[in-house]
């Protein structure tokens, strides 16, 4: 504990992003691995390359890409071709999503093989035990969801992400694939019993990953996420958690939002997608 009585940080170096990274990856993992048992004929998987793990989760999925390319190990050419032919052959795009702590030679081989950056996110964690402070409504309930409720969860989620078209089409089906995965844990919030919010949660060696925020339109501005990562917190605590992480957008509401709420930003990590087929 520190001098304020407050959970230490840990420091935000290497040790820290192998661990945040690989606890994405394994929670996505599983993620796809329910998808593939649902809905067989999606053809969703993921393999494992040089450390990285690689998933197929559905041509517009935002899990489709890899997950640690060189972070736990020196990637070569022939990893990268064995990457972009699990991709290939799926006819999906090739995103990578790298650390800025990965190996710093991964930049020349991505440069090499035709890759450009097109987008950036801030991985943001914080300690456990420490509670949420701030102000919501009275009326508002956190529960989580039972099995024959994720298809209200679903359209809930939905809801909030309508403007996004495609991404909106994910969550309704999300939550389906949740119930079916042992390490994933779906969040309501209903104000005067009606739903109103989601937020979504994988828990992996130690490490709660926060996903799923969703608000409906009508009812944004009286604290039901609030509630909802106050209630995920405590959640994760209570099973055996001592960090959570979420990623965010850099300068984002939801960025601020999150320090407001005690997490800081480990790293800004890069997406790097293919602009052209490499000789």
């Amino acid at each position: 504990m520190t001098a304020t009585g407050e959970p230490p940080f840990p420091f935000s170096d290497l040790a820290l992003a192998r661990r945040l990274e690989r606890a994405e990856a394994r929670s996505n993992a599983a993620i796809v691995e329910s998808r593939a048992k649902l809905f067989p004929e999606s053809g969703a998987r993921w393999i494992e390359v040089a450390g990285a793990y690689a998933m197929f989760d559905g041509v517009s999925s935002p899990c489709t890409q890899t997950f640690g390319l060189g972070l736990f190990q020196k990637a070569t050419s022939s990893d990268m071709q064995r990457i972009e032919q699990f991709f290939q052959e799926r006819q999906a795009p090739v995103f990578h999503e790298i650390s800025p702590l990965a190996d710093m030679d991964l930049l020349g081989l991505l440069n090499g093989r035709g890759y450009e950056p097109f987008e950036f996110t801030s991985v943001m964690f914080r300690s456990i035990g420490t509670p949420v402070a701030g102000s919501r409504s009275e009326k508002l309930q956190v529960r989580l969801v039972q099995d024959d409720e994720q298809e209200l969860w679903g359209r809930t989620a939905a809801r909030g992400w309508e403007a996004s078209g495609e991404l909106a089409d994910f969550m309704a089906v999300i939550g389906r694939i949740h119930a079916a995965t042992p390490s994933a844990f779906a969040f309501l919030a209903e104000l005067e019993g009606r739903p109103i919010a989601t937020g979504a949660m994988t828990i992996c060696d130690g490490v709660a990953l926060l996903a799923g925020a969703s608000t409906i339109p009508e009812a944004r501005g009286q604290g039901a996420q609030l509630a909802l990562l106050d209630s995920r917190l405590r959640y994760a605590a209570e099973h055996g958690c001592d960090l959570a992480m979420m990623g965010a957008l850099p300068g984002s509401a939801s960025q601020r939002n999150a320090e407001r709420h005690g997490f800081r930003i480990a790293y800004t990590r890069i997406k790097w997608r293919r602009a052209q087929r490499a000789p």
